[in-house]
């Protein structure tokens, strides 16, 4: 691209000579590189004659939406902020791209996203406060978190899902590739275990942990609420486990009902396997999902796991702050099914 000295030199040499050879020549001795072509040589003389300038100048571009096409987007959205683009476009006659543009440059306004969470009755949020107020103390102890154990299971359909809304296909043609959803697939119930070192599982429910001295955490899941279940865990760790437990039990403390979002494997584990076991092509067999999802476990280390367990211990501040409301979703398709 030439310079304004450039341009300008040509235009004087253009109305000196009137011969585009010889204004080329003159470009090339004076510069030292290869003169622009004739066709933009006579552009710079005409623009100048016409205007006295060689400023570029500006392009025009499509025609500035009217303020009075912005008070009625502004208006709508005022009335009606979960309206989608597309049908504001119908209701006030604008092009959907228009309404986009106005909503996000004119008007400064960002689209953002629902988060699902846990509905809860008032008797869980007393429950949930009193559980972190728990937490936060045992959590003074600084060995606290490191003995902690939090175990959970999941299902991994053969079908897998796909998140459509994140996966783009890039190339210079449209692909055209199509994802099928096959109900009643066949499916893996995995069983996990996280600690802050380390993930136990999948499928090696008779992994031993690397210590004696930990606290095992479980959900309140009907097959875990089985007498021989809290048998086994009064007898082997007593006052060393958490789950829903009877007046009899000795576990270190209750577990919440409803509470998916303060649960390791929950809001990190779970979404983290399956984010990496359902990356097209998906399994065909069962073994190749099994194999998927030991590959996907076994390669949390324990960066990620020591970053997980931060999230624990924020989240249980988020929850006390809040007065037991849940306010923070699990992780992205973190859910069990």
């Amino acid at each position: 691209m030439a310079s304004p000295q450039q341009k300008a030199f040509c235009v004087l040499e253009f109305a000196k000579t009137n011969s585009v050879v010889t204004v080329q020549g003159a470009f090339r001795r004076r510069f030292g590189i290869n003169p622009p072509c004739p066709k933009n040589i006579r552009r710079w003389f005409r623009q100048f004659q016409e205007s006295g300038c060689l400023c570029k100048g500006k392009i025009p571009g499509r025609p500035r939406v009217s303020e009075e096409q912005v008070a009625r987007i502004r208006a709508a959205f005022e009335r009606s902020p979960r309206k989608s683009t597309n049908r504001a476009s119908r209701e006030l006659a604008i092009p959907q791209s228009t309404v986009w543009r106005v909503l996000t440059v004119r008007l400064r306004l960002k689209p953002y996203r629902l988060q699902l969470v846990q509905a809860l009755t008032n008797d869980d949020k007393w429950k949930r406060m009193e559980f972190c107020d728990s937490m936060l103390e045992m959590t003074e102890d600084e060995t606290f978190i490191s003995r902690l154990i939090f175990s959970d299971e999941a299902t991994f359909h053969l079908s897998g899902t796909v998140n459509c809304h994140n996966m783009r296909i890039w190339g210079t043609e449209h692909p055209h590739e199509t994802v099928e959803h096959e109900r009643d697939s066949p499916k893996v119930n995995v069983f996990c275990a996280v600690s802050q070192d380390k993930v136990y599982g999948p499928f090696s429910l008779n992994e031993q942990a690397d210590s004696h001295d930990f606290v095992f955490q479980q959900d309140g899941a009907p097959p875990l609420w089985h007498l021989m279940v809290r048998a086994f865990l009064n007898e082997k760790v007593p006052q060393r486990w958490i789950g829903r437990k009877g007046a009899k039990d000795l576990a270190l403390c209750a577990w919440l009902a409803r509470a998916p979002d303060l649960t390791v494997c929950d809001f990190f584990l779970w979404g983290y396997a399956k984010d990496h076991v359902y990356v097209p092509p998906l399994p065909t067999n069962l073994d190749d999902l099994k194999h998927r999802i030991t590959t996907a476990i076994n390669s949390v280390h324990r960066d990620i796991l020591i970053r997980a367990w931060e999230e624990f211990s924020y989240r249980i501040d988020v929850a006390r702050a809040a007065g037991g409301v849940a306010t923070l979703s699990t992780s992205k398709r973190g859910n069990k099914n």
